[in-house]
């Protein structure tokens, strides 16, 4: 069955740096569009990127462009969310998640409800 573990969450200052990673078992990665989205209390979720099976093109939340950047290793079943310049906004858990192969390419990867499987997230707070 798909599993997604993720880690490299912690406690970071503001204009600091992280690298999530999630691994991914149970299927094949390239194979899903994949995505990181996060959630901090008292909000909704909010993709704030993905990534297209087909080519690798990636997508980005205005809220989080220029700063963060993902990225996947298939050959590692693993998917990657380098977090530059971090904000206090940007405290939330953060989960990897993943998606039919058509959620990218169709203009939908910003919709949470788009993805079907979930790992159990780890939290990011900046201070």
């Amino acid at each position: 069955h798909v599993q997604l573990v993720e880690s490299g969450g912690g406690s970071v200052q503001a204009g600091g740096s992280l690298r999530l990673s999630c691994a991914a078992s149970g299927f094949a990665l390239s194979t899903y569009d994949m995505s990181w989205v996060r959630q901090a209390p008292g909000k909704e979720r909010e993709v704030v990127a993905g990534i297209y099976t087909g080519n690798g093109n990636a997508y980005y939340a205005d809220s989080v462009k220029g700063r963060f950047t993902i990225s996947q290793d298939n050959a590692d079943h693993s998917l990657f969310l380098q977090l530059n310049s971090l904000k206090s906004d940007d405290t939330a858990i953060y989960y990897c998640a993943a998606g039919p192969s058509f959620v990218c390419s169709s203009g939908s990867w910003g919709f949470a409800s788009n993805y079907h499987d979930w790992g159990q997230g780890t939290q990011v707070t900046v201070s």
